[in-house]
This record gives C-alpha cells, sequence and structure tokens, in this order.
C-alpha cells in the first residue's frame, strides 16, 4: 500500500530546523509533499533563500520520510517564504516563546536604531527566566570561560540556555562556542545561533574580529537594548550576561534592563585580583543587582604527580565570598585542556565532561540550579496589575 501524505506529515513532525529549533511542520515550513508510488518528493519553504544549513535539512528530512513502509526514494526541494509567510512565522515563535515584539532594526548592526520603551521579557514581574550576570573587576581572569563552561553545564542539567555576550569590546563567546554561522533574521527578529543546546547573542556577529568597538555610553546601551528585544530567545530557564570588565556603561545597563539580575564575581586566587573584583561586586549592589555568589577561577594545577600546586596563590576567592557575605559557588583548576577548548571552540564541558575541571563547572551549574535560586517565586498568575 503506498504511503499517504498524512503519514509523511507525521513522519515530518519530528524533524527540527537547524536554525531555528523548532518542527518545520509546526512553523509551517513544509510547503508541499507529492507522492508517486514508492516516490515522495517533499518541498520545505525556508525563511530565506541563502539558507547555509540547508544540506543539513535535506539530511533530516529524507532520513524522516525514507524510514516510511512503502518508500524508495526521498526528493527534497527548497522555495522562500513570503514576507506574509515570515512574519506570520516571527509572531508565532514570539507567541510560543512568551516574548513580545521588539524593534524593528534587527539585522542590522546594534546601536543605530530610534528611541523607543523597551519590551524587555525578562525584566517582566511573570518572567521564568533567571539572568545570570557573569561579571569581574578585570581582564583576564576567565570570565567568558567560566560564562560558557557554566551555560553549557547548565544545558546538560536539562535546562534552557542562553548566552548575552555583553562584553561589546571584547566579545569572544562565539568563538568559544565555536559558532560560525551568522544569526537568522525573520522579518526584523534576530534569531540566535545554537552551539551546544546553548543560545547566542554577540556583538562578534555584527563586528570583525579585528574591528575595533568605538562607541560611547548611548551606543552601548542602545546595543544591550537591542539584544534583549530584537532576538528571539523564548523563554529559557537561565540567561547567562558576560559582562565586560570593570563598572561601566554596560554594567549600568543591564541594571537598568534587567533588575531581577543575579550577579556572580569571578575572580582568581590572589589577593590583587580579589581586590579588584570587589569593586564590581560593589558597584552591582550600588545600582542594587544583588550579588550572588563568588567563581574562583585558576584555583590550582594538577601536577602529573597527582598534587596541586597553587601558582597564583590562595583563599582569594573565599575572602571575598566573607567580605561580601556570599558563598563561594565553586573553584575552577587550571587546565591546558580548558584554554585550549576555548580557543577551538570545543567548551571543555562538552567535550571532557569527565575531566577535573568540567566536574568542577558541573558542580558550580548545580549549586546554581539548585542550592542558590531565588526563594522569591515568580509567577505571571500571582501578578498584580
Amino acid at each position: 500500500m503506498p504511503v499517504t501524505e498524512p503519514q509523511v506529515i507525521d513522519a515530518l513532525r519530528p524533524v527540527q530546523d537547524p536554525e531555528l529549533h523548532r518542527s518545520i511542520v509546526d512553523l509551517d515550513m513544509v510547503g508541499g509533499v507529492d507522492i508517486n508510488g514508492a516516490n515522495v518528493a517533499v518541498n520545505v519553504t525556508l525563511t530565506v533563500a541563502g539558507c547555509p544549513l540547508r544540506a543539513e535539512l535535506t539530511d533530516r528530512v529524507t532520513a524522516a520520510v525514507q524510514a516510511l513502509d512503502g518508500v524508495d526514494h526521498v526528493d527534497v526541494s527548497f522555495g522562500v517564504m513570503t514576507d506574509e509567510q515570515r512574519a506570520a512565522l516571527r509572531d508565532r515563535l514570539q507567541a510560543s516563546g512568551g516574548q513580545g515584539q521588539g524593534h524593528a532594526h534587527a539585522g542590522h548592526a546594534p546601536g543605530h536604531g530610534q528611541a523607543e520603551a523597551p519590551n524587555i521579557p525578562f525584566a517582566e514581574a511573570g518572567a521564568r527566566t533567571r539572568v545570570l550576570g557573569i561579571s569581574s573587576g578585570k581582564g583576564g581572569v576567565g570570565k567568558s570561560s567560566v560564562t560558557v563552561n557554566t551555560a553549557i553545564a547548565l544545558a546538560r542539567l536539562g535546562h534552557e540556555v542562553g548566552i548575552l555576550d555583553a562584553d561589546v569590546y571584547g566579545f569572544s563567546v562565539p568563538r568559544m562556542l565555536g559558532i560560525n554561522q551568522q544569526p537568522v533574521v525573520i522579518d526584523q527578529m534576530i534569531v540566535p545561533p545554537v552551539a551546544y543546546d546553548v543560545k547566542c547573542i554577540s556583538m562578534g556577529f555584527f563586528a570583525g574580529e579585528d574591528q575595533p568597538v568605538i562607541w560611547r555610553g548611548p551606543m552601548l546601551h542602545k546595543a544591550l537594548e537591542q539584544f534583549l528585544t530584537d532576538v528571539y530567545w523564548g523563554e529559557p530557564d537561565f540567561l547567562l550576561v558576560d559582562m565586560p570588565p570593570g563598572t561601566g556603561d554596560v554594567a549600568l545597563s543591564v541594571a537598568q534592563f534587567m533588575p531581577r539580575s543575579e550577579v556572580f564575581v569571578v575572580t582568581t586566587p590572589q589577593p590583587a585580583a580579589q581586590r579588584v573584583a570587589q569593586r564590581s561586586a560593589l558597584m552591582a549592589r550600588k545600582v542594587h543587582l544583588g550579588v550572588a555568589g563568588v567563581i574562583e577561577n585558576m584555583s590550582w594545577f594538577t601536577g602529573d604527580d597527582g598534587k596541586r600546586y597553587e601558582i597564583f596563590g590562595r583563599g582569594g576567592g573565599q575572602q571575598l565570598a566573607d567580605q561580601l557575605e556570599v558563598p563561594l559557588v565553586g573553584q575552577i583548576p587550571l587546565v591546558t585542556e580548558l584554554r585550549e577548548g576555548g580557543d577551538e571552540g570545543r567548551p571543555i564541558v562538552a567535550t571532557e565532561p569527565d575531566s577535573e575541571a568540567a566536574q568542577a563547572f558541573t558542580a558550580v551549574a548545580q549549586r546554581i540550579a539548585t542550592e542558590l535560586a531565588p526563594k522569591k517565586i515568580y509567577r505571571r498568575e500571582l501578578t498584580i496589575r
């Protein structure tokens, strides 16, 4: 008995668009099905003509339909959505993700939008996303490595996670995640790339690695606003914000846009780094952001003899945590593989999950997700209007 069109559609339901990470059936991307005996032709309607992952989508559709009894050959062709179809897709994504309409500037380098009141879903009283600001007093302490590996560890624990690379001058998260493709733009909405089950948006997608970002405070403020409003985040459990070092404009903007953010301060063991990191924490409190904990990076190096060598001294993280009266969330060892993984886009939590460093990041993620979860519960049905 020949296969039927409803059977083909059902077989395609598990097939996800590799960029949108949603079923192509649910997104109305199946443009048509033509059955001629044991031969099945499927037309897929793409958001843009130059989709870089169409080969992967072809493989997914072919495998799903080929698995049906009575199918010998699958032919996959592609069309392109009309403006009306893209607008409908955008609305469908935003409605399903609990995210409101953003500005109409997507697809351009942030910082040049019109002055409008931002609609930031993470700031709403009923938002379930925990915003984690990963901060440091100075550069060079491994803040971005901590952000990336903690995010992946949270994702491996079953959470939906995003990273906002707010380090506008020193963006490095896309490289650390090994992301090469650009964000997808659907009717003025930016869909962030995904790597290791973590969504990411960064200035690195809008400026070349060798291109300096020479912006004043208002432009930085606008860039962060657009990252929060024009990007389709859905409704992740965690949004990690990789903040620039120090106490400048971006930290002020984070406090304004997302006043319920939890700040985790990254430091290294030596007292000099601890004193500088303290300024970052005190600045966060000054703008009414809660400091939730301290993460000590480069805590020790384990030699081939199995002995721990405290190359950068000891106690700085615990001392800072005691001064701030917050927990020391974890200590991350200094390992070559952690640095190499960041350079090559192979984060150690994903590539070597049983390693000493990966287990330390997993322990940090577990504490953040459970022990350090806010006591106050935000629920939409309890919001007073």
